[in-house]
C-alpha cells in the first residue's frame, strides 16, 4: 500500500482534474458521503436511526467535506449543528458551494459560538477543521483541540444517552496532525495539546505518511480508507508499507550452502547472548549455515548453548580476515554483544577495507547493528567511508543521533509548520549520506535506500505489538535481516521483510514475548503465509 505526501495526492486529484475525469465538487461529494458511509460501517447503531451531529468546519476544503457531511446526516434523518471557524467569504470555490447547499438546510453558527457552551449535545463529532493541506500553526485552537481529544480518551459508546461521550471522527486527519509526518504542529500556546484526537479517521484514495508516522497513530483511532474514484498514479518519491516478498518461502537448491551462510560476530566471555539470539534468527529465517564467531575464550560458554548454528573463534582481525576468505560466506552480522572495542577492530576487516591475507578487497553484504554503530560514534565521517550498498545500518533513536547528529535535531526540533520534517526525511538523508539501507526503527520503523527508496513497517493500529519492546528484540531482528542476506536478498528488500516478519512472530506470540521467542515462533507465522 502506497503512503502519500499530501502534494502528492493534491497532484493525484488535480491530475484527474484536468483530464476532465472528475470536478473538484465531485470529489468533494464522494469524500463527504465517504466519511458517512465509514461511521455507519464502524458503528451500525447509528444508521439505524435519527441521532444528533456537531460537525466543525474549517476554513478551507477540509471544512467543505464537512459540509457535505452535515448535508448527508441531515438527509438520514439527523439533527445537525455546524459551525464554521473561518469567514464564509473566503472559502474556496467548492467549498463555499457546499456552504451554500447546506445553508438551504441548516443555519452555519460561527466556531466562537461552540466553544464554552455547556457540554456537546450531540452523539457524534465531526472534526472537519483542518485535513492534509495544513501548513500553519494553530494558534487559538489548543483549548478545543484539547476538548476533542478528551472525548477521545473518554469515550462511552452509548449513544442517544447523556452519559455517553460523542463517537469524534475526524476527515482526513486529526486537526493538527502534520499529514506528511505524523507529528503535532507546535503553536503560541505550548501549555496545551495542539492535535485533536478520533476515535474514527477517513480518509481518501490512499493512506497519508503522517498516518503511521508519529503522533499519528494514537490521535487517528482507527484509520479507514474510502476511494473518491481516482485512479492508481505512478507517482515520483512514493513511500510503501513494507511487506514479505511472495518468494520469501521458495529457495532454489538442494545443498545448504545454496541457501547462504551467515556469520555472526559474538564478544567475549559472558557476552554472547544478542550473537546467539542474532544466529538463531538467522538461521530460522532460512540461511543454511550460520556460523557464530566469538573471542577463543567464550567458545566454550557458546558450545553450551547451541547445536545446529557452527563456531568459530575470531581472537582478532587477522582471525577474521582468515575466516573471510571462505567465499561460501555471504553474509555478516556486526555488533550485537561484540563490544566497543572489539566493533571497531572488526568493522573495517568486514567492510573490505582492512584487507585480505592476500590484500585483497573483500566486501560482504553485512548488517551492523548495536555496538558497531556505536563503536563510531564520535567518527561517524570514518564508519560512512568503509559502508558500500551492500550494508544494512539498524539504529534505533540513540544510535541514529550519534551517527548523524543534524539529521537528528531537525526531526527532534519542533515542528512549526507543515509538511514538518519526518522520520521519512530523516532515513532518507541518512541512508544517502551512508550510502547504504538505513533501518531507523521505532513503533513507526522507516527503511531507506540511497536511491531513495523508501517504506515504513509501523507496528500501529491492528498491528500493535508493545510487548516487542523488549531487551535483545533488535538483535534478533538484525540477525533476520542477515539469513535473508544470506539467502541472496538484496538488501533494501531484506531489511523490509525482516521488520515485518519481527512484528508479526511478536503479533503471533502475544503479551508476555521476551526475545528468544521471536526466532521460535518464525515458522509458525512463515507456514500461515504459505497456507494464506
Amino acid at each position: 500500500m502506497e503512503l502519500l505526501t499530501s502534494a502528492q495526492m493534491r497532484a493525484i486529484e488535480q491530475a484527474a482534474i484536468e483530464a476532465g475525469e472528475v470536478t473538484g465538487l465531485e470529489l468533494m461529494e464522494r469524500a463527504g458521503r465517504g466519511v458517512v458511509e465509514a461511521v455507519f460501517e464502524e458503528w451500525p447503531e447509528l444508521a439505524a436511526g435519527s441521532f444528533r451531529a456537531v460537525v466543525l468546519c474549517g476554513p478551507g476544503n477540509n471544512g467543505g467535506d464537512g459540509f457535505v457531511v452535515a448535508r448527508v446526516l441531515k438527509e438520514w434523518g439527523w439533527a445537525v449543528e455546524v459551525f464554521l471557524y473561518g469567514d464564509p467569504a473566503k472559502l474556496p470555490p467548492d467549498a463555499r458551494v457546499n456552504y451554500e447547499r447546506w445553508g438551504e438546510m441548516g443555519e452555519v453558527v460561527p466556531g466562537s459560538a461552540f466553544e464554552g457552551r455547556d457540554g456537546w449535545r450531540c452523539d457524534l463529532l465531526v472534526d472537519a477543521l483542518f485535513g492534509t493541506g495544513l501548513t500553519r500553526p494553530l494558534a487559538g485552537y489548543g483549548n478545543l483541540l484539547w476538548e476533542i481529544g478528551d472525548m477521545v480518551r473518554s469515550f462511552v459508546p452509548i449513544f442517544g444517552h447523556k452519559r455517553g461521550r460523542p463517537a469524534v471522527v475526524s476527515v482526513d486527519v486529526p486537526s493538527g496532525i502534520c499529514a506528511d509526518s505524523g507529528r503535532t504542529l507546535e503553536n503560541a500556546e505550548p501549555q496545551n495539546p495542539h492535535a485533536a484526537c478520533a476515535n474514527l479517521t477517513v480518509t481518501f484514495h490512499s493512506e497519508k505518511l503522517g498516518h503511521r508516522l508519529g503522533d499519528g497513530p494514537e490521535a487517528c483511532g482507527k484509520v479507514v480508507v474510502k476511494s473518491i474514484g481516482l485512479e492508481r498514479a505512478l507517482i515520483e518519491g512514493v513511500v510503501s508499507l513494507s511487506k514479505v516478498p511472495n518468494h520469501l518461502l521458495k529457495c532454489g537448491g538442494a545443498h545448504k550452502f545454496s541457501h547462504g551462510h551467515a556469520l555472526i560476530l559474538a564478544g567475549g566471555a559472558g557476552k554472547g547472548g544478542a550473537a546467539r539470539m542474532a544466529a538463531r534468527g538467522a538461521l530460522r529465517i532460512g540461511a543454511g549455515l550460520v556460523t557464530v564467531a566469538p573471542t577463543p575464550g567464550a567458545l566454550q560458554e557458546n558450545a553450551a548453548r547451541l547445536d545446529a548454528v557452527m563456531l568459530q573463534a575470531v581472537g582478532d582481525a587477522e582471525a577474521l580476515a582468515r575466516v573471510l576468505e571462505d567465499r561460501r560466506i555471504n553474509a555478516v552480522c556486526v555488533g550485537p554483544g561484540l563490544g566497543v572495542e572489539r566493533a571497531r577492530e572488526m568493522v573495517p576487516v568486514v567492510l573490505g577495507r582492512g584487507g585480505g591475507l592476500d590484500g585483497g578487497q573483500i566486501a560482504h553484504p553485512t548488517v551492523l547493528d548495536a555496538d558497531a554503530l556505536s563503536a563510531f560514534a564520535d567518527e561517524p565521517e570514518a564508519l560512512f567511508g568503509m559502508l558500500h550498498e551492500g550494508c544494512v545500518l539498524t539504529p534505533h533513536g540513540g544510535e541514529f543521533a550519534r551517527l548523524f547528529p543534524d539529521i537528528a535535531e531537525k526531526l527532534a526540533a519542533p515542528a512549526v509548520t507543515g509538511a514538518a520534517f519526518s522520520k521519512v526525511d530523516a532515513a532518507r538523508e541518512a541512508a544517502a549520506r551512508a550510502g547504504c539501507v538505513v533501518l531507523f526503527k521505532g513503533p513507526d520503523t522507516v527503511i531507506a535506500g540511497p536511491d531513495g527508496a523508501c517504506s515504513v513497517n509501523a507496528a500501529v493500529y491492528e498491528r500493535a505489538a508493545p510487548w516487542l519492546a523488549t531487551a535483545g528484540a533488535g538483535d534478533v531482528l538484525a540477525g533476520f535481516i542477515t539469513g535473508l542476506m544470506a539467502r541472496g536478498f538484496a538488501p533494501m528488500r531484506a531489511a523490509e521483510a525482516a521488520a515485518w516478519l519481527h512484528v508479526e512472530c511478536a503479533r503471533a506470540f502475544g503479551p508476555g514475548l521476551i526475545a528468544e521467542d521471536l526466532p521460535e515462533v518464525l515458522p509458525r507465522v512463515l507456514a500461515g503465509l504459505e497456507n494464506g
